[in-house]
């Protein structure tokens, strides 16, 4: 898909600007804004899923926000869709589309051909192979041993998701999982991770803090949520959404569409109270109990981000990847000076087809001293457990648990030997 225009990412960790950014760039040249956040693409839980504002929305359009409702399910192949036929409009209508995320499978989704698609009405399903949803994920896997063995050892025998993943594009595609993924890899431009660049005009624009600076911001703007009626929302919803299931003495399920959102869970405890108890001295702990949570599992969150980043971005010489700028953010101060001014003369330069003089971020490959096979499934009989990949294999093997559990062997077998 050839542009006219740049298409342009904005990337980053939670809390670090990203919406501040693309406003701004959505007014200076007219563009629009498309949301790639997995939880903003949900009706409510406006304030713990951090969206822009209605009058911030005001300034500049903005798309795949509050598009579903909280119990519906949407495929990253679905957001991918909707996105892409959102970024052709405008660059038919000569509008720059700006990408402000978010959700890291869903910005790769846009930028590089790794996704296969899912079958429309009139695509239909090869009858001689029946997927049976009812089965274990274990008596699946077995099965995708047997129509798919290469990509059976990818997948860990309890990662149900995947593996029916597996078997439905076997029986939609009529081929083997594996052998598409690896003609996608094996493409002009294709690398390990997947298949080549979509967009040849694409750039991307990296906001960098510190991290010292980046957790203070934090844990400030939980605080600010906490003002703006953080607390509230989660109650109205909770109300709305999982009460009825806690009467029904059923658990209710944060791993469905918007509550996965972090926050949601974290309060769990407190909004099960009663009034009464909420308004005791262990509620009140309770309750900030919940507000230090919610900074930790953000704080965290904010780290795997930028860990992401600095691995499917920068650390890999094999994959082609879009320009990537970075600006410093730690400095509020000096917003202006390194974040508006560098990204729009960025911009513009992609515009003019013109020389920049601000240089990408380089590629450095993260250094492993072996090298990390993720088709190698290995089985531990000590610990009773699966590991998918060898990096994962022998960080087990180095682990305290496992070494605890050769321990433990080795007790019993000198106590059964005295018998």
């Amino acid at each position: 898909m050839a542009l006219r225009l740049p298409l342009v990412v904005i990337l980053g960790a939670t809390g670090s600007g990203k919406t501040k950014l693309s406003l701004e760039l959505a007014q200076k040249f007219k563009g629009e804004i498309i949301s790639a956040d997995s939880m903003q693409v949900y009706k409510g839980l406006d304030i713990i899923t951090a969206k822009a504002t209605k009058e911030e929305q005001n300034v500049a359009p903005h798309h795949l926000i509050d598009i579903l409702e909280p119990h519906e399910t949407f495929t990253v192949v679905q957001y991918r869709n909707s996105a892409l036929k959102i970024i052709e409009n405008l660059i038919n209508k000569n509008k720059l589309p700006i990408i402000v995320g978010g959700t890291n499978y869903y910005i790769e989704s846009l930028l590089w051909k790794i996704l296969i698609e899912e079958p429309g009405d009139h695509v239909k399903a090869l009858p001689s192979r029946h997927i049976d949803h009812e089965l274990s994920s274990e008596e699946l896997h077995k099965k995708l041993q047997l129509l798919d063995p290469a990509m059976a050892r990818r997948l860990h025998p309890n990662n149900k998701r995947k593996i029916l993943r597996s078997l439905e594009v076997l029986q939609q595609k009529g081929k083997p999982h594996s052998q598409i993924l690896n003609e996608q890899q094996g493409a002009k431009g294709g690398s390990a991770t997947g298949g080549p660049l979509r967009f040849a005009n694409a750039l991307i624009l990296k906001l960098e803090c510190e991290q010292e600076t980046l957790n203070e911001r934090l844990n400030n703007r939980v605080d600010k949520m906490m003002e703006q009626g953080l607390l509230q929302e989660l109650a109205n919803f909770h109300k709305l959404y999982n009460e009825n299931r806690i009467k029904n003495s059923e658990i209710p399920d944060y791993t469905k569409g918007v509550f996965q959102s972090i926050g949601f869970k974290e309060f769990h405890s407190y909004l099960t109270m009663s009034e009464e108890e909420k308004n005791s001295e262990n509620g009140q702990l309770s309750l900030q109990k919940c507000i230090e949570d919610l900074k930790l599992v953000t704080r965290r969150y904010a780290r795997k981000q930028n860990k992401w980043t600095r691995n499917r971005f920068l650390g890999r010489r094999d994959r082609e990847v879009p320009p990537m700028y970075g600006l410093d953010v730690t400095n509020l101060d000096k917003w202006e000076e390194n974040v508006t001014k560098p990204a729009i003369e960025i911009i513009q330069s992609f515009i003019n087809q013109s020389e920049c003089k601000y240089q990408p971020l380089p590629v450095e490959p993260v250094a492993t001293s072996v090298p990390n096979s993720e088709d190698d499934t290995n089985f531990c009989d000590i610990c009773e457990r699966i590991f998918v990949g060898s990096l994962q294999w022998r960080e087990h093997l180095r682990s305290n648990r496992h070494k605890k559990m050769i321990e433990r062997r080795n007790r019993l077998l000198k106590e059964e030997l005295k018998k």
